[in-house]
């Protein structure tokens, strides 16, 4: 109760001031009357015994400031007065305040920008009910499981699929269904795979969407509703149920217009009719981080899509086939352990059972929270954003140092004002509370003008990256609470970081010679004076230390991407269109159907204008993709398997990707259906496996006699497959017979005008065959180096500010001390200095600073080379080249900087430097 009318009390004396002031002084007024009447008691007339108690008690308006300060709304109503008067001595110096608060709003915008991605995509809820409550099941193992597949997508840490070990997130259907039946730790159990590519058609044109294929008690167990309709239940999964979708709330309102007549309509979906029931509601935008799907549709209807997982039949029938990912909400009352000791049980009995693995294998489950156990594109970002996160946090340094050095003139400047305030009966902790206030004044409008600059730089970040990836991401990046909170919090620790030392600085005179002190100093301009520069001097060579960090660090990576844009892949990129066509999904095509339509195709897109040459392959090159096989080779002495790098392409494959021929023939048109099978190596194969043997006419295939055997009837330049860092490997390219094709026309000017003209062509051929995933050459390279060009930019770019800010620094620390020294540098003219002399002085005041931030710079530099080295390409994290050359730059820049206030120096009239006293 006491604290409750402590704090009404407070209220009252913030909010209504003037009335408590009148209560006070009717108390004391009353108080100093009973003090009288006892005075008069001793017969002393009223006036004296007024007169008595007031000598006695003291100043009343003393008594009431005593009163005032031992409350705790003193503290709020003091705080208020600094902000006032900090706003008020802001506003009489615009030009500090508008650098100042520019220069924080950069490293404070560019921190919350990066925090702004790593929030999308580390730490960002998911977008289901009580997520806390989620957890994904991932099984291990001392030996590999005996099963016929394995399929995982990227939704749970990298699998472990070893002889001796394993560990994945992947079950399959009848695990699931057994852990359903004999589970009562959880609330609910769902299972999901994909994405899956589906062709789509029965809403306009033809096209390819993503879809996740689900459990019928997904939704229902992570709690998302539908925003109309309904969604997939455990009806749905059942075997002969009706083929049904839901629509993701993103796509239904891009492709169906949001119009509820979406609801109920039948789609095509790889040749199978599916009837949509509902969109799901437009919060759920993902369960795997960066993950986005167009819709879903039930496990059941595998088969019916034609998908290879499950063993290409229905779900339920393959034991030995892992592909679902699993997740489970925890019952009410239930522990995570007891939770995984009985899931454990189920999954030991079942995989014992069914001769996948032997007791001594120690199967068992482990339960991770969802949150972190579905990583997603966490995987392949993590490492680049964090890098990126060290890179603006040495930016807000840098900035900070930057800011306390211009506050650290400022207190200079003010030294007289503030000893006038201490001699006048001010504490030193009173001056620097003020002194800070102003500082966090300066670091909010820093950070709400930051704010502004993160929205963009954020969204800017985002659509770069969902830009750069083979699959659809969904991003939100828009600042949320997290975010605000974070740079508040960056805000507060900004203007404690560079106010504390100039507010300690400012209020550590002494009072006397302060106020003796002219307007105009009189220290010496000598870089050997000793205390000269002192704690200023300190700031600029931190700030060129810390550049150095961010420019050499952005120069390797810049240097690393240069030098991958020219590694020779072993065929020409430029001018090249390609585009994807799967007629095998719709059910309507069989082999030899495929072939005719390849053939069709290609022999119209190649009478298109501009366009030189068409081919296609089972998958493009530098593209991420690979595909290899064990397989034996005729002749060879060890009769061991070797690992081989496969392709299949169609005719003209290697006149479409300009890869010369360097012995023998390449493959025709009759040997796409022809037999015996025949094939076409690169040199490292033959290098590397024939042991100087002729290759024309040797054979390699399987171990197996039932395996194919292919002829070697050419031989090709080596190329890049997958990655531009690895060196060619054997490759063997063979006949494409069946399965998607991707098409690669090489045109003689841009390949993008080819796009409409081969859309149309196709569309003659088949209107329900849709083209996906049309990029240039060029471009899916670009996509390969997403994670060196995402630095390299962002790298490039802080270092550049980063190199703006430490010049701004030198150049402010400089002008201020050329200003204070007026009177000496005109003494100096006046007994014969020259300007020559000036000017030397000047500059080998400024550049010793930077040198000394140089060197500490590279010192620290070397020190954290080891973080880069993953990143880099053609050049060492120690390489000489590029520090000398970042060293040169901050030589070159700084001695600009020292520039204009050496000029300004020599230009000092000693006549009136001399009359300013």
């Amino acid at each position: 109760m006491s604290l409750l009318r402590n704090i009404s009390s407070g209220m009252r004396s913030l909010f209504r001031k003037e009335q408590v002031d009148r209560e006070l002084d009717e108390e004391l007024g009353g108080f100093l009357e009973m003090a009288a009447e006892e005075k008069m008691k001793q017969g002393i007339n009223r006036a004296e015994a007024v007169r008595a108690v007031r000598l006695e008690r003291g100043n009343l308006a003393v008594t009431k400031e005593v009163v005032y300060a031992a409350r705790w709304e003193a503290f709020l109503e003091t705080c208020w007065q600094d902000v006032r008067f900090g706003v008020r001595m802001l506003r009489k110096n615009p030009g500090f305040t508008a650098v100042v608060v520019l220069t924080l709003a950069l490293g404070i915008g560019a921190n919350t920008a990066i925090f702004s991605l790593l929030n999308a995509v580390m730490l960002q809820r998911i977008p289901v009910r009580n997520p806390q409550e989620l957890v994904v099941l991932r099984w291990s193992a001392h030996s590999r499981p005996k099963s016929i597949g394995h399929s995982s997508f990227g939704d749970c840490k990298s699998t472990e699929w070893a002889v001796s070990a394993a560990s994945s997130c992947s079950l399959s259907y009848p695990i699931l269904r057994e852990i359903r039946k004999q589970s009562r730790e959880f609330s609910g159990i769902a299972a999901f795979a994909g994405p899956a590519q589906l062709d789509l058609s029965g809403n306009g044109m033809a096209s390819v969407v993503s879809g996740e294929l689900v459990s019928g008690d997904f939704f229902q167990t992570l709690g998302v509703p539908a925003a109309s309709g309904r969604t997939i239940d455990s009806a749905d999964e059942k075997p002969g149920a009706e083929a049904v979708a839901v629509l993701s709330y993103a796509y239904w309102r891009t492709a169906f217009g949001g119009s509820p007549s979406a609801v109920g309509k039948t789609v095509t979906l790889n040749g199978a009719p599916f009837t949509i029931v509902g969109v799901a509601d437009s919060g759920f935008t993902r369960l795997s981080p960066g993950k986005s799907q167009d819709l879903w549709v039930p496990l059941s209807q595998t088969a019916a899509l034609r998908l290879p997982w499950g063993g290409g039949t229905t779900a339920s029938e393959k034991t030995n086939s892992f592909w679902l990912t699993v997740v489970g909400r925890l019952a009410p009352g239930v522990s995570l352990v007891q939770a995984q000791t009985a899931t454990s049980l189920v999954f030991r009995d079942q995989v014992v059972q069914d001769a996948l693995l032997k007791p001594g294998d120690d199967p068992q489950v482990t339960l991770l929270p969802a949150q972190t156990g579905l990583v997603g594109m966490r995987s392949w970002v993590a490492e680049p954003l964090f890098l990126v996160m060290a890179a603006v946090a040495i930016l807000l340094l840098i900035s900070c140092a930057n800011v306390a050095g211009l506050m650290l003139s400022r207190a200079a400047a003010r030294r007289k004002e503030i000893a006038v305030r201490l001699s006048l009966g001010a504490s030193r902790g009173r001056i620097t509370r003020q002194l800070l206030t102003e500082s966090l004044l300066l670091a909010f409008a820093g950070a709400a003008v930051g704010i502004l600059i993160a929205f963009w730089g954020a969204n800017a970040l985002a659509s770069f990256v969902t830009a750069n990836r083979y699959s659809a991401l969904y991003l939100n990046a828009t600042p949320d609470l997290t975010v605000l909170l974070f740079s508040a919090g960056i805000a507060v620790l900004t203007g404690i970081l560079f106010g504390l030392a100039p507010a300690l600085a400012g209020t550590s005179a002494n009072i006397a010679p302060a106020l003796k002190e002219s307007s105009i100093g009189t220290s010496k301009l000598d870089v050997r004076g000793g205390r000269k520069f002192a704690l200023g001097s300190g700031l600029v060579v931190a700030q060129v230390a810390l550049s150095v960090l961010v420019l050499a660090g952005a120069g390797l990576v810049i240097r690393s991407l240069a030098n991958l844009k020219k590694v020779n892949p072993g065929f020409d990129t430029t001018n090249v269109l390609q585009f994807g066509v799967d007629p095998e999904r719709s059910g309507h095509y069989n082999e030899e159907r495929t072939r005719a339509l390849y053939r069709e195709l290609q022999n119209r897109l190649s009478y298109l204008p501009g366009v030189v040459a068409v081919s296609y392959s089972s998958d493009t090159l530098l593209n991420g993709g690979l595909w290899t096989s064990d397989v034996q080779i005729e002749g060879r002495a060890d009769k061991s398997l070797v690992e081989v790098e496969m392709l299949t392409i169609g005719p003209d494959y290697f006149k479409a990707m300009r890869i010369p021929v360097v012995a023998g023939r390449v493959l025709s048109p009759v040997d796409m259906a022809s037999a015996p099978d025949v094939a076409v190596v690169n040199r490292v194969f033959v290098r590397r496996f024939l042991e100087n043997r002729e290759p024309l006419g040797l054979h390699f295939g399987g171990s197996d006699p039932k395996d194919a055997k292919y002829e070697i009837v050419g031989v090709v330049e080596d190329t890049k497959y997958d990655d531009l860092r690895r060196d060619p490997e054997p490759i063997a390219f063979l006949p494409q017979k069946k399965g998607q094709a991707y098409f690669a026309v090489r045109t003689s000017a841009n390949p993008l005008a080819v796009v409409p003209l081969a859309r149309t062509e196709l569309r003659n051929l088949d209107s329900n065959l849709p083209i996906f995933d049309v990029r240039t050459q060029t471009e899916r390279i670009d996509r390969m180096l997403f994670g060196e060009r995402l630095i390299a930019r962002l790298a490039g770019l802080f270092g550049v500010v980063a190199l703006i800010l430490a010049c701004i620094g030198l150049y402010g620390l400089l002008s201020y001390e050329v200003a204070r020294q007026t009177k000496e540098i005109g003494v100096r003219t006046a007994l014969g200095a020259q300007k020559g002399d000036l000017l030397r002085l000047i500059a080998r005041q400024g550049l010793t600073l930077v040198a000394t931030g140089i060197a500490l710079g590279i010192v620290g530099f070397l020190g954290v080379t080891r973080f880069l080295k993953s990143l880099l390409y053609g050049v060492q994290p120690t390489d000489t080249q590029t520090l000398l050359g970042v060293g040169m730059l901050l030589l070159i820049v700084g001695g600009l900087a020292c520039l204009i206030p050496a000029r300004r120096a020599m230009r000092v009239d000693p006549m009136v430097a001399l009359r300013y006293e």
